[in-house]
């Protein structure tokens, strides 16, 4: 949407700026899950989110091994879709089970 503001130039008439406002699309976020485990130890999975996902602390990979041990699945994060399927793959390489979903 353009945003007309009258200036006056030297010579006296009137000119218009045109402050251009951008709006910014959000591309679609993806959740990446964590699936009940029944085979692997939980030492295991824990070690393997932390390997997959860096940015995850040992307390949140542990929350969320615990998650999917309790519910049956936890959420390990939400991201676009590219960074989604690669840590699902790479889960899922890994020995454990793995899916992606769009965010609510």
């Amino acid at each position: 949407m353009a945003v007309e503001t009258p200036k006056r130039s030297p010579g006296g008439a009137a000119v218009l700026d045109r402050a251009i406002e951008q709006t910014r699309k959000h591309s679609p976020r993806y959740k990446v899950l964590l699936h009940n485990d029944p085979v692997n130890s939980m030492e295991y999975v824990v070690g393997t989110l932390r390997q997959v996902v860096p940015q995850l602390s040992e307390q949140d990979a542990l929350a969320i091994m615990l998650e999917a041990h309790n519910t049956g699945v936890g959420l390990v994060i939400v991201c676009d879709i590219e960074p989604a399927e690669f840590y699902c793959e790479t889960l899922k390489s890994k020995g454990l089970t793995s899916s992606i979903e769009p965010e609510d």
